[in-house]
């Protein structure tokens, strides 16, 4: 069965061609682990775990590394401000690597919540320096760099092109900057592989340059390169990478071996919030536990994301998650009604939703259109065990955890069964006003009401 994938190198959906039928080899930049994820960074994470889902559920086998930045980064990606992780130790007054390991564990938390596969290779930069290193000595040998007095920089005007990825024109950039152009650089687009610590910088290795530090553009090119390979099938990342971070990997692969690292290049958009921009000044900076103090559950967010094409952006509101919300219900009422049915269903029937719904999925993961399928197993008026099992094969790409769903009891308190009996007294007396006075306090407690001929039915 053939996979299609945009790729971002070539600029259009192409046919999917493993290096290695057995075994798919990824990279996937991971998170900067300097505070909590918000849920715009998870969004990145899920179609990662959506890419591994389809891949497995095609059947092939899969290598797949994921990096966890705890040193480098800088405020700004291109060279410029503060370490984030320097910059986080002295907000919380601790080290960074107690910053990094207390926000790692916080991330890994929120990607097992999410049903999240975890990477098999997950790879910290700090305990990769010696690897960088040695992949910055091979750059410099093949005459890509050249030094000043405290950096070792990048040359981009050895290569070929600059900008394949993004396929920018340098040349346009330098005339309309708008920043200062580093007077030590070359070229605008050049970069720091390797920079000289400052006596008092906190977080800095004896090497060959001194006392000093890695650019963060470097750890994912020769973490990859260590457990991948000079080359290797995909790569995923944010779009946000697409112009300055991917680019610098590509051109850094060059240097050290004269290849662009991997075949395939994916990038998931951004999330937008009520239309626009998160940002810390409009206070829209959601978390994972900020969802759940809402009353979401963290696979609601995961069925939300199952609205839109990982390439395009997605919008969220409350309301688009309260329908999320409600959308994961009936998914989970569906799925319970089935395994307790006994109705007939064709093979020929269930062959037909698996291929349809396997066209979905290998058609640049096309979640919207599979999503579709599904409901059209749930809305299927014969309730079938046979259904039931496709909906769990289904699962293994959406990953909502269906095997494990169960009922929950409806035990009712007091204070609400009081209520009910009060409501069924007005009903039996045609007082409707107060039967509607009685529903609509119900309902604000949290509780659905259905009327029915035994009497009221209250659900949590």
């Amino acid at each position: 069965m053939s996979i299609k994938f945009y790729n971002t190198l070539t600029r259009k959906k192409e046919e999917f061609k493993p290096i290695n039928e057995k075994e798919i080899k990824m990279y996937s930049c991971g998170p900067t682990v300097y505070y909590f994820a918000h849920i715009g960074n998870l969004r990145a994470y899920l179609f990662m775990d959506n890419l591994r889902r389809v891949f497995k559920y095609n059947g092939y086998n899969l290598k797949h590394v994921m990096n966890i930045t705890d040193v480098g980064h800088l405020v700004s990606d291109s060279d410029e401000g503060e370490d984030k992780m320097i910059k986080a130790a002295k907000r919380e007054n601790k080290n960074p690597f107690e910053i990094a390991q207390f926000y790692m564990d916080a991330f890994l938390a929120d990607i097992d919540k999410l049903n999240i596969d975890r990477p098999e290779i997950i790879a910290k930069a700090t305990e990769h320096i010696d690897v960088m290193e040695e992949y910055v000595k091979k750059i410099i040998e093949n005459g890509y760099t050249y030094q000043t007095e405290d950096t070792i920089y990048f040359d981009t005007s050895k290569l070929d092109k600059y900008g394949v990825l993004s396929n920018r024109n340098i040349e346009d950039q330098k005339a309309g900057a708008r920043v200062e152009f580093d007077k030590n650089k070359k070229n605008i687009s050049d970069f720091a592989l390797w920079i000289k610590a400052p006596q008092n910088h906190i977080m800095k290795w004896d090497s060959f340059f001194g006392k000093s530090y890695p650019g963060w553009h470097l750890e994912c090119s020769a973490m990859g390169c260590k457990y991948l390979g000079e080359q290797f099938d995909i790569h995923t990342g944010g779009v946000d990478h697409i112009p300055i971070h991917h680019e610098n990997e590509i051109a850094q692969s060059k240097g050290y071996s004269g290849k662009i690292p991997a075949n395939y290049w994916m990038h998931v958009e951004f999330l937008q919030i009520n239309g626009g921009k998160m940002s810390k000044s409009l206070n829209n900076l959601y978390t994972l536990k900020d969802l759940e103090e809402k009353g979401y559950e963290p696979l609601v967010y995961r069925m939300f994301n199952f609205t839109s094409s990982y390439r395009a952006q997605i919008n969220f509101t409350f309301e688009a998650m309260e329908a999320a919300k409600v959308a994961l219900n009936r998914l989970r009422e569906g799925y319970l009604k089935h395994s307790e049915g006994n109705e007939e269903i064709s093979d020929e029937e269930i062959k037909n939703y698996e291929k349809r719904f396997l066209d979905a999925i290998n058609d640049d993961l096309n979640m919207p259109v599979a999503m579709s399928i599904v409901w059209e197993i749930v809305r299927n008026p014969k309730k079938s065990k046979k259904l039931k099992e496709l909906l769990l094969k289904f699962d293994e790409v959406l990953g909502l955890d269906l095997k494990k769903y169960k009922k929950e009891e409806n035990i009712l308190p007091d204070d609400v069964i009081k209520l009910v009996n009060d409501r069924n007294e007005a009903r039996l007396n045609k007082n409707w006003a107060e039967s509607d006075r009685i529903r609509d306090v119900l309902i604000e407690k949290g509780y659905t009401v259905k009327d029915s001929k035994t009497g009221t039915i209250v659900e949590k």
